[in-house]
């Protein structure tokens, strides 16, 4: 085996002109013979470096001449003769040694806040538009497929039907009846001020049938049934499921998505119904062991007292939050990147948004049905 040669190096200057000659091998292995002297040395504007006696080079070698030219200032470098890899390394060393601009540093006051605003009110315009932009696909899919029912996944239908819809009963169930007893206690101790307990049950049917049971269904699936969906479609897109199924000419619309916004919009109803029977239940309990009403007498006031429009005024908007959090869920899900923080950063925003939606639509039907009279 042959052994490394020496490195060395000169500065001639030979009547205008001044030429660094290096010689030997400038690798890892030799450089601590000539890198003390060589980080002294200086090169005049014009030098040349002359490499033809140039032996060995690795990174180290075309680091330290690299740092000689930026000590210099005289990068890009005048090389003399011919060397296999002198120049495509010294290249490669600089670029990766080169410092990246630092940014530039952000304003601050009130030309700032206004930035913030703009680019903030352009992301959720532009959030918005892309969700009807998926909503409308959505739409048309599943028109295409009630017209065509034979393609109809009927079998992925009721699995998710019971993933989301049956397995979430007893967590809404439980929530609202709890949710209902705060409600009936938090009545009581107002109106016991007034000697007027006895329209807890008002206050009851009308919060659980007309509001606090859909709406806490909607936001127990935005948090549970949201963030599976999509984890699940998010995960199938990490790993090139969804482009495997494009490739054997499956459409992840008829797939994935007309699916569970079917499922979704018959089984919110479903929930939202448990949820205010078990609300109600809750006023009850309370009633019956705080308030020495006993269920009986209750449920007549109720019956009474509330109208059945409260009912169906609840029931109305249990579809729309359905289709809200399946929508929101799939196209979060589609949107997922091959990473696993992608994966993260999505199913924290679906149900972000979900909940958002929820309470929003809420808003617009409370507005709605206030403009309607009823």
């Amino acid at each position: 085996m042959k052994s490394p040669v020496t490195p060395g190096f000169a500065l001639e200057k030979s009547g205008e002109e001044t030429v660094l000659r290096l010689t030997g091998d400038w690798t890892v292995a030799t450089l601590q013979t000539v890198e003390a002297a060589f980080g002294t040395t200086r090169l005049p504007d014009g030098a040349g470096i002359d490499v033809s006696a140039l032996g060995k080079l690795d990174t180290a070698g075309a680091f330290l001449i690299d740092r000689l030219l930026r000590a210099s200032n005289a990068y890009p470098p005048r090389l003399i003769g011919d060397h296999a890899s002198a120049a495509s390394l010294i290249e490669q060393v600089h670029a990766a040694a080169d410092p990246c601009e630092p940014p530039p540093p952000r304003p601050h006051g009130f030309v700032d806040m206004l930035e913030r605003i703009g680019r903030g009110t352009v992301a959720v315009f532009t959030e918005v538009t892309a969700t009807l932009a998926f909503l409308g696909e959505t739409m048309f899919t599943i028109a295409r497929l009630i017209v065509q029912p034979w393609k109809l996944r009927w079998t992925s239908i009721v699995a998710v039907m019971e993933e989301a819809g049956l397995n979430a009963m007893p967590i809404v169930a439980f929530l609202t009846f709890f949710v209902g007893m705060v409600v009936a206690y938090i009545g009581a101790t107002t109106l016991r001020d007034f000697d007027l307990e006895i329209f807890t049950v008002e206050l009851i049917g009308y919060s659980m049938l007309r509001e606090f049971g859909v709406v806490l269904t909607g936001i127990v699936l935005a948090g549970r049934t949201n963030s599976s969906f999509t984890a699940q479609i998010g995960t199938m897109k990490m790993r090139q499921e969804i482009d495997a199924m494009q490739t054997l000419g499956l459409k992840p619309m008829d797939v994935i998505v007309a699916p569970r916004v079917i499922a979704m919009v018959v089984m919110t109803p479903i929930l939202s119904f448990v949820a205010t029977l078990a609300g109600i239940a809750g006023g009850i309990m309370v009633g019956w062991t705080s308030l020495d009403i006993n269920p009986g007498l209750f449920i007549e006031r109720m019956r009474a007292s509330v109208p059945l429009d409260q009912f169906w005024i609840g029931m109305s908007k249990a579809p729309v939050f359905g289709l809200v959090v399946a929508l929101i869920a799939c196209r979060q899900g589609l949107l997922t990147g091959g990473s696993v923080q992608s994966l993260g950063h999505r199913t924290t925003t679906s149900v972000v948004q979900a909940i958002f939606a929820i309470i929003v639509i809420d808003a617009l039907f409370a507005i709605f049905y206030m403009e309607l009279g009823i």
